[in-house]
């Protein structure tokens, strides 16, 4: 059961690892783009390419979704990125449900792990498996790793290494459950902390904050959604950046626009290194600044 591409490392692993991929679940398809066609989700889409039964429902707590689901006579359901199961659900494989999370649990649970870990420049982060229950991400152990996260990181890059691992775990979590070798760690949850959905007030960039937090939280959301600001009322989302030290503090302030594109910050300097303007491409700082209408002094916000 998944959505996006995050989930496609697993399933792929699991239709050519020795387990019977029986069914996958997906959300239905929604209309998108100008002309507001159907389109599957990526998972959906992978399924109908490998000729897997796909089961689309329109909600999880439907009678029907449910007889689908019994019908089919699961062991175990995998779900990497998908929504909240009801607890119908969560019970009807003979060996339960079991979920795949970006994070070291019981650190971030919830919508958005990958996202958080970059926002707070943590330098560590990695993968649990754990057994669904009814409270979110509160589950039993099953496996565990860790993964360095790099100074180079967003979010994209980031998120990519972290489901191919995931992939690689939730094999072994199959295996050993098939060989009845499984060893479930109980969470401390004393240690749990919150990984809650970014909201787009969220993504206004506030120019106080120290050029460190700012390039933080703009890795922690590129490519998407991004972080954004204004500047001649037109808003300009904000993918690369890099940390300028200085004492010079001049908050959304534009400090060289020339080769570099400076912005100064509550503490420090932050170099713009690309940009998208509203109705525009994503570009480069140097291909934005030969087209920039804007001069030093400009303040962005």
């Amino acid at each position: 059961m998944g959505n996006p591409e995050f989930a496609i490392p697993t399933l792929e692993a699991i239709q050519k690892s020795n387990h019977d991929l029986i069914a996958v679940v997906s959300n239905p398809p929604k209309p998108m783009g100008r002309g507001r066609k159907l389109r599957l989700t990526p998972v959906g889409e992978f399924a109908k390419k490998n000729h897997i039964k796909l089961i689309e429902p329109d909600s999880l707590k439907s009678p029907e979704f449910k007889e689908k689901l019994i019908s089919l006579n699961p062991d175990i359901f995998v779900v990497v990125a998908f929504k909240i199961l009801p607890q119908e659900i969560i019970d009807i494989p003979s060996h339960g449900s079991i979920n795949l999370h970006a994070s070291l649990l019981p650190k971030y649970r919830g919508a958005a792990p990958i996202q958080w870990a970059l926002i707070n420049g943590d330098k560590m982060t990695g993968i649990t498996i754990f057994q669904i229950v009814k409270n979110v991400d509160t589950g039993n152990i099953l496996l565990q790793k860790d993964l360095k996260i790099l100074d180079s990181d967003n979010m994209l890059t980031l998120g990519t290494r972290l489901c191919s691992l995931g992939a690689s775990l939730t094999i072994q979590v199959l295996d050993k459950i098939k060989k009845k070798s499984i060893n479930m760690i109980e969470q401390d949850h004393a240690l749990a902390s919150i990984a809650p959905k970014i909201s787009k007030e969220m993504r206004l960039i506030n120019w106080k904050l120290p050029s460190n937090k700012i390039h933080n939280w703009i890795r922690g959301l590129s490519p998407s959604p991004g972080m954004y600001t204004y500047i001649n009322n037109k808003t300009l989302r904000i993918y690369k950046t890099s940390i300028i030290q200085s004492s010079l503090c001049k908050p959304g302030e534009i400090i060289e626009i020339n080769k570099r594109f400076l912005v100064g910050t509550g503490e420090g300097i932050l170099e713009i290194l690309e940009m998208q303007l509203e109705g525009k491409k994503r570009l480069s700082a140097i291909e934005f600044i030969k087209g920039a209408k804007i001069a030093t002094g400009f303040i962005l916000g």
